[in-house]
């Protein structure tokens, strides 16, 4: 069995590249032969207000990587896709998370599909981005119609799948795997001692990249209600603005919490990020709008309790009152359940069901999903 997997990946840095490294990783303890395609250009300058989209951190051991897309130059596109094509892989699977690569996708797995041996699997991280754009409508459709199946990584973004689909292809649901490559979980001691944090607080961690419809000024607000005066707790703002800084930091001012609120605004290497995930009570996600999330992933590994809010697939992640809360993305609901989590005690009890509701999101099933998909994809 050979697969090749085309999206982000090492030396891209972000939750889609770590993905696609994890899963090859995955599929090389499975003896499968396996190798990545990624870009020499992934975004244009003006689709990436970040600091760099690149990582410092090592190459996955044992994987062949080859930088050789250039995201706006088709000359690549045709020329990679004729190179995948003559190797004869069982599978490709394309990572896809955004319509701008869609003419990309698109036009490589007409290309591959011409071997006759190849399928093409859609490996459907979001189908429509967060912030849609007239772009999306038109381009996502194209996505869609050049694969041959689908795994979709929450319900919400099957159900988008099976909308564009007008051929009724094979798909299948198969949640987001855990991040279990950022070390392990350690003493909360050790962490604060790292970050050089204060052990007579409690400490909520919003970890990832801000930007609007993450809803960090839900939670800013969530902090600034008079009841999470009673705790000695502070939250933790971990994640490299993708947007103006100013009108959060404006919130924190008006709001009288600037003592409440400790912000890292940077992107957090791989080897820093247990330390804020070992220290923290309890991860909040407070966004707006979402599909699923890599970063319930990372606090299910840690093993840490969560309170997200009730958009996407987030509800279909982090079961409410088992492992953590959900609650509808507000100011006055946030704040509810963070008294309910201390008022309580719920730490220990959400943890004890973390550990074994984690035993769900093996990456051993995200490959058995997949080959499912090939075989299906014979067989139609």
């Amino acid at each position: 069995m050979k697969v090749i997997i085309v999206g982000p990946a090492h030396p891209y840095r972000g939750g889609i590249a770590a993905f696609t490294d994890r899963l090859a990783t995955e599929f090389v303890a499975e003896d499968v032969d396996v190798e990545l395609y990624t870009f020499t250009l992934q975004y244009p300058a003006f689709l990436f207000p970040g600091k760099t989209q690149y990582s410092d951190g090592p190459a996955p051991e044992n994987i062949k990587i080859f930088r050789k897309i250039n995201s706006v130059n088709p000359l690549t596109w045709i020329k990679t896709a004729k190179e995948i094509r003559n190797k004869k892989p069982d599978i490709v699977l394309f990572a896809y998370w955004m319509s701008f690569f869609a003419p990309c996708y698109s036009r490589m797995a007409k290309i591959i599909s011409k071997n006759k041996t190849t399928r093409c699997i859609g490996l459907v991280h979001n189908m429509l981005p967060h912030e849609k754009s007239i772009l999306d409508i038109l381009f996502s459709p194209r996505f869609v119609k050049s694969m041959d199946a689908f795994v979709a990584l929450s319900k919400s973004v099957l159900e988008d799948v099976s909308k564009l689909d007008k051929k009724s292809k094979p798909k299948q649901f198969s949640p987001h795997p855990l991040y279990d490559h950022y070390g392990d979980r350690e003493d909360r001691t050790l962490a604060l001692s790292s970050l050089y944090l204060d052990d007579r607080y409690n400490y909520l961690l919003f970890f990832g990249l801000i930007r609007e419809y993450k809803g960090l000024d839900l939670l800013l607000k969530a902090m600034g209600d008079e009841r999470i005066d009673n705790y000695p707790v502070k939250l933790i703002v971990a994640g490299e603005f993708y947007e103006k800084k100013e009108p959060y930091l404006q919130l924190i001012d008006d709001y009288k919490i600037n003592d409440k609120v400790i912000i890292c605004d940077k992107y957090i290497p791989d080897e820093e990020v247990k330390n804020f995930f070992n220290l923290a009570d309890m991860v909040v996600q407070p966004y707006r709008s979402a599909t699923q999330s890599g970063v319930t992933q990372v606090a299910y590994h840690f093993e840490k309790p969560m309170l997200v809010t009730d958009v996407g697939g987030l509800r279909e992640i982090v079961p409410n009152g088992k492992v953590g809360y959900v609650v509808e993305p507000q100011p006055a609901k946030i704040a509810d359940a963070t008294c309910d989590f201390y008022d309580n005690n719920r730490k220990e009890t959400f943890e004890e069901n973390i550990i074994e509701e984690k035993k769900k999101y093996e990456w051993s099933k995200m490959t058995a999903t997949i080959m499912k998909l090939y075989n299906d994809t014979l067989n139609k």
